[in-house]
């Protein structure tokens, strides 16, 4: 890992809604530290485009934004292991006489075939007992050091603190384990799809077997039983298969989830403060997205009338309300700037506008809001006294 940097930089998303992450898209822990946190070379920047959560002492933000407020989001409660696997024994494939016949030379390739099977599914169920446990590791791993960072921020501290840092980093190794983990049970299906498939040959010759002339009774008694035994073979390994999927999907959807919840501690951490820990409940008159959208009334209201102004936390609520009752919605982000002046003042409004609308932009799409999500407007407005952006749900 790298060293902890000065300052944290967000570079990703934070919603569940939007954890669309497969287990082969792994990122580096380098290639993370550096998108997330930056480098010192890059503080500057970073206290450039993001004034508000750089500052040193922001001003409460109650008269400047003004929101529905949410709940907080709670923590996924996805368990990784999942639930116990199903015993995978395999079958015991009995012998028989020979009878010196040619069918019977061809019954003992067979039996020879399906016993290797046998040893492979004992090996194979040996492997996802393994990757399962290793992966209930990581996962545990991960949830420790997501508990402790959330408990620092919960009860309060700096911004950027380098522990919390550290802790990230740790945490992010454990979910990285927990993906490689996901590739290592894929391989492992991908064995079992192929011994599935010479289960089914072996099969398919057995029965063609049967109608091969020259055989004696004992043949056709010893084909019947290697068919009955190749049978539940097969039923063995779409078993052994079934428990591979199941514990892909799980770790798959966890994994995902866990990305993005790491992600809102990435951000937590260059605040100083957890977000989604708001408890001002919802307004008994408070419009829903729904609603907003079709009155056309603003989800989120910015007034930028002085400066460093304090808006993610509360802005990071109303996205997380209108994405749950609204998963699919998209936002449309209006600058808005006063009419009032000379022509040289409403262009430097407009100007002042356009340039808090993409501040604005820039921390949705870091909240995990894509971009294709998105919409951008400008407009004047006679009872404003200074810029304001105003996003809507649409």
């Amino acid at each position: 890992m790298r060293g902890i940097p000065a300052k944290l930089r967000l570079r990703s998303g934070l919603f569940l809604a939007f954890a669309l992450m497969g287990a082969s898209a792994l990122t580096a822990c380098s290639d993370l530290d550096s998108a997330l946190f930056g480098d010192d070379s890059s503080v500057a920047a970073s206290d450039a485009a993001f004034p508000a959560a750089n500052a040193g002492a922001a001003p409460s933000a109650a008269s400047n934004v003004s929101v529905p407020m949410p709940p907080p989001p709670s923590a996924s409660a996805a368990v990784a292991g999942g639930a116990p696997v199903a015993t995978i024994t395999p079958i015991v494939i009995a012998g028989g006489a020979d009878t010196g016949t040619q069918v019977n030379r061809t019954i003992q390739s067979l039996r020879s075939q399906v016993s290797g099977l046998q040893q492979k599914i004992a090996a194979n169920a040996g492997r996802l007992t393994d990757l399962r446990n290793q992966g209930a590791g990581a996962a545990n791993a991960y949830q420790n050091s997501k508990a402790r960072i959330t408990a620092r921020l919960q009860i309060g501290t700096t911004r950027g603190n380098p522990e919390l840092v550290a802790e990230w980093n740790s945490a992010q190794s454990s979910l990285d384990s927990l993906s490689s983990n996901i590739n290592a049970l894929n391989a492992l299906g991908t064995d079992v799809t192929n011994d599935s498939s010479g289960a089914h040959f072996a099969l398919n010759q057995i029965s063609a077997t049967m109608n091969v002339s020259g055989a004696v009774d004992e043949d056709h008694r010893q084909l019947t039983l290697l068919e009955d035994e190749t049978s539940q073979t097969i039923v063995v390994l779409d078993r052994l298969l079934k428990e591979i999927s199941d514990n892909v999907q799980r770790q798959t959807a966890y994994a995902a989830n866990e990305r993005s919840n790491l992600t809102v501690l990435a951000n937590s951490i260059k605040t100083g403060e957890l977000y989604g820990a708001l408890t001002t409940p919802v307004p008994s008159g408070a419009l829903s997205s729904q609603q907003l959208a079709s009155n056309g009334q603003p989800l989120v209201v910015i007034k930028f009338d002085r400066p460093d102004v304090d808006y993610q936390q509360q802005l990071y609520a109303a996205l997380n309300q209108a994405l749950q009752s609204r998963p699919s919605a998209g936002f449309e982000v209006v600058a808005v700037s006063p009419s009032k002046g000379n022509a040289a003042a409403v262009q430097i409004g407009q100007t002042t506008a356009r340039r808090h609308a993409q501040d604005v932009m820039r921390a949705m799409t870091d909240m995990g809001v894509p971009a294709t999500r998105l919409g951008v407007a400008s407009t004047t407005d006679a009872g404003t006294s200074a810029s304001e952006v105003r996003v809507f749900v649409r």
